[in-house]
């Protein structure tokens, strides 16, 4: 079997500076969760963006936060998942398919066993809450989006970076304006699951090109013995 080979997810020029970042969005995930380990309350940095005193928000961006929140949701993120996983299957693009699968499972079950590592609670002992996995969600399934279109449409370095890193700020900004809005995160919640999924997907991307790219060279030494 012959054919143009599938362009890696995480392009070459972008590995030392995802690299880079991820390293240094792990050490913000673990200073954080330092911080606040065992906490049950709102710290100064949250009490500074978010005031004891500040109404929650109100109809209509109440419902916009909502339909984010769902979308975060075991159901609702099933069905981001397969829209998404069909939509690199309809394009040829097979890696990026594996990589929305790996990418998000992995980051929200690093962001899950981070709250119980943490412990940081909000709204009573039981609602562990550091990082928050929405907002992990949403930036890693952002983050995988940015990659697959950097890598179809060739972007160089500073292009690539502006819009890979442009596209996890949106989406992690947007999902963690719903959670604090909604009650359900403190703001260095919302930060450090956005800092978990930067950390998380470059690594997974470079995991999946590498599986991939080998499975790519076994099959094309047994299609040449086989043509012997």
């Amino acid at each position: 079997m012959t054919g143009r080979p599938e362009p890696a997810v995480l392009s070459p020029s972008l590995r030392p500076w995802l690299g880079l970042t991820a390293v240094l969005a792990a050490l913000v995930v673990a200073a954080i969760g330092v911080l606040y380990a065992g906490h049950g309350e709102p710290g100064r940095v949250d009490r500074w963006i978010v005031p004891p005193t500040a109404d929650s928000v109100r109809p209509p961006w109440r419902y916009v936060a909502l339909t984010l929140d769902f979308l975060g949701e075991p159901a609702g993120s099933a069905m981001v998942i397969v829209v998404a996983v069909v939509g690199c299957l309809l394009l040829r693009r097979p890696r990026v398919a594996v990589l929305a699968v790996a990418a998000v499972g992995i980051t929200v079950g690093t962001a899950t066993l981070l709250k119980h590592v943490v412990g940081r609670t909000i709204h009573g002992a039981g609602n562990l809450s550091y990082p928050s996995g929405h907002t992990a969600f949403f930036t890693a399934l952002a983050l995988t989006a940015a990659l697959a279109a950097t890598g179809r449409l060739g972007l160089g370095r500073a292009a690539g970076m502006s819009l890979v890193l442009g596209a996890a700020l949106v989406a992690g900004a947007a999902m963690g304006w719903a959670q604090v809005a909604l009650g359900a995160h403190y703001p260095t919640d919302a930060l450090g699951g956005w800092c978990t999924a930067l950390a998380v997907v470059p690594p997974t991307a470079w995991l999946v090109d590498r599986v991939a790219d080998r499975r790519a060279v076994r099959t094309a030494d047994a299609g040449r013995l086989e043509h012997r």
